[in-house]
């Protein structure tokens, strides 16, 4: 049962989701196709910054994993209001952060990148599962038990 602390739901699981998602991110890009962690972070800034990211160095790869954070804790916070209107969504946490999750990782994909100054790759149906699959385990997952927890 949680303690009833939605400020420490949304720190834990947009901390968790966060640190999880990027995370898997560095690992799956740098097995997949040998592109370092600075360069993901420098994407993730790219939606910003456009191309420019990717000379920016440090400064931009910092404030890619600050914009990565954002986000985290924006789908988290969400998370936590949908819950308070919908309380199956902490009842059946696991199944919520499923389907979570897989809404996260679509809405990136079809609102966030599209409107982002981030180049947008052509569709990769490997990429799409990786992507769900990573999103349901390292996003939807850890925010739905961390705000299931602790906001009840």
């Amino acid at each position: 049962m949680g303690q009833g602390n939605s400020a420490l739901g949304i720190l834990c699981g947009g901390l968790i989701a966060g640190t999880m998602d990027i995370t898997a991110a560095i690992l799956t890009y740098k097995a997949r196709n040998n592109v370092p962690p600075i360069r993901i972070l420098q994407s993730v800034a790219s939606g910003l910054l456009g191309n420019d990211a990717f000379t920016g160095g440090a400064r931009t790869a910092a404030l890619g994993l600050f914009l990565h954070f954002v986000i985290a804790f924006g789908a988290t916070a969400v998370f936590y209001l949908a819950s308070r209107k919908m309380p199956w969504l902490v009842d059946n946490a696991v199944i919520a952060g499923i389907l979570y999750g897989i809404v996260v990782q679509q809405f990136m994909q079809q609102v966030v990148l599209p409107l982002s100054a981030f180049h947008k790759a052509p569709f990769n149906f490997s990429a799409l599962l990786i992507g769900i699959v990573t999103h349901v385990i390292c996003v939807g997952l850890p925010i739905a038990l961390a705000v299931g927890k602790f906001s009840r």
